[in-house]
């Protein structure tokens, strides 16, 4: 389990042992029927303060294969949830159940109004291809480009990536003047 890599299910059991919870969890059904479709990019908007992060961490521990989440999810509306018919074949509520390497980014650990957006950015790729050379240290993987790294990996490895980006408007709020930066962010 890494802070970046594979995050694991600790955020989500804090989340159903909180007295407000609130199960989201048919949320994921929406998700897999999108996954391996050009609809599968994906934005959860909502107010601050409604459970944006619970959400993030619900998918966090669906997803990550190292999670072994299933008895988590077997208790939510998720398992209730009838099969359905999405790119010609039935899914059920646990079909992509611990099947990738998610990669979860919360941006105010790293958009800071004392910080540049390009040095942000930098940390941040640096930390994450940190974590998949520790997970995989046999790929071979080019530190200077991030997004053919990132395929790299996924293609030595066989899994793919969900990524999961909380707090992803951070630039908008800690950096209100920084044009520049947003638009560097934006492309990023």
């Amino acid at each position: 389990m890494g802070t970046y890599l594979n995050p694991g299910k600790t955020a989500y059991e804090e989340a159903i042992n909180s007295e407000i919870f609130i199960d989201k969890s048919e949320m994921i059904m929406f998700l897999n029927s999108v996954l391996k479709t050009k609809q599968k990019y994906v934005s959860v908007s909502r107010p601050r303060r409604f459970g944006k992060t619970m959400a993030a961490d619900m998918i966090c521990a669906y997803y990550d294969r190292e999670a072994k989440s299933r008895e988590l999810f077997e208790k939510r509306l998720l398992a209730k949830c009838e099969p359905i018919i999405a790119r010609n074949q039935t899914l059920t509520w646990d079909g992509y159940l611990g099947h990738f390497d998610v990669i979860r980014i919360v941006m105010t650990d790293f958009i800071k109004s004392d910080i540049d957006v390009p040095d942000a950015l930098g940390k941040l790729k640096g930390r994450i291809l940190d974590e998949l050379n520790e997970a995989y240290p046999d790929v071979k993987y080019d530190e200077n480009d991030f997004f053919y790294s990132l395929d790299k990996f996924y293609r030595k490895t066989g899994y793919p990536f969900v990524i999961v980006i909380d707090e992803w408007d951070s630039v908008f709020r800690e950096r209100k003047d920084d044009k520049d930066g947003q638009k560097l962010y934006l492309d990023f």
